[in-house]
């Protein structure tokens, strides 16, 4: 198994698209790329800590790979907003990848050029950033959408989007 840490707004949002894939065995939604230790979800939302709402993906690359993943992160989210996605605003929105290796830092790289290069006119906005310390955030935000989420009016105005565009492009990785 092999991890992989994005960030592309509400961490509830992403992580939601991440696990309807196949191939992926976990997702943990986190905060990452600030300072301090420990942060909790409020020093987050108040945009001083520096921290990005993210997730950590657990997959097997036999069956979906890291490639796969960023091309679906990069169209399941806008890459082209500076610090928010939709309504979310600040930098603990931001459109970011935490490569764990220089391999990774790589097809990160590949992975914002294959979308600037299918998006002539746009360009992504997503920083590649670490390394640095991930952070699990509370329990309540676990597995959020299967929970909580389809009660919340934000989760069911901004989710259902986004497994819509996972579903037209991506179809062949949806779990079944």
């Amino acid at each position: 198994m092999t991890q992989a840490i994005l960030a592309g707004g509400c961490f509830w949002c992403v992580e939601a698209v991440f696990r309807s894939i196949a191939g992926v065995s976990a997702v943990e939604s986190g905060y990452i790329g600030g300072s301090g230790a420990n942060p909790t979800y409020k020093q987050v939302c108040s945009g001083t800590t520096g921290h990005a709402e993210a997730i950590r993906v657990t997959f097997d690359p036999a069956v979906v790979s890291l490639a796969d993943l960023l091309d679906i992160h990069m169209a399941t989210h806008d890459p082209s907003q500076l610090n928010r996605q939709g309504n979310d605003v600040g930098t603990q929105y931001r459109s970011a990848l935490f490569p764990l290796d220089d391999a990774q830092r790589g097809e990160m790289q590949a992975a914002i050029d294959r979308w600037n290069e299918g998006h002539p006119g746009q360009r992504a906005v997503t920083t590649i950033e670490g390394p640095a310390t991930w952070n699990l955030a509370e329990d309540y935000h676990q597995e959020y959408w299967e929970g909580e989420g389809q009660r919340n009016p934000y989760c069911l105005a901004v989710i259902p989007p986004k497994l819509a565009k996972l579903q037209a492009g991506f179809a062949e990785k949806v779990k079944g």
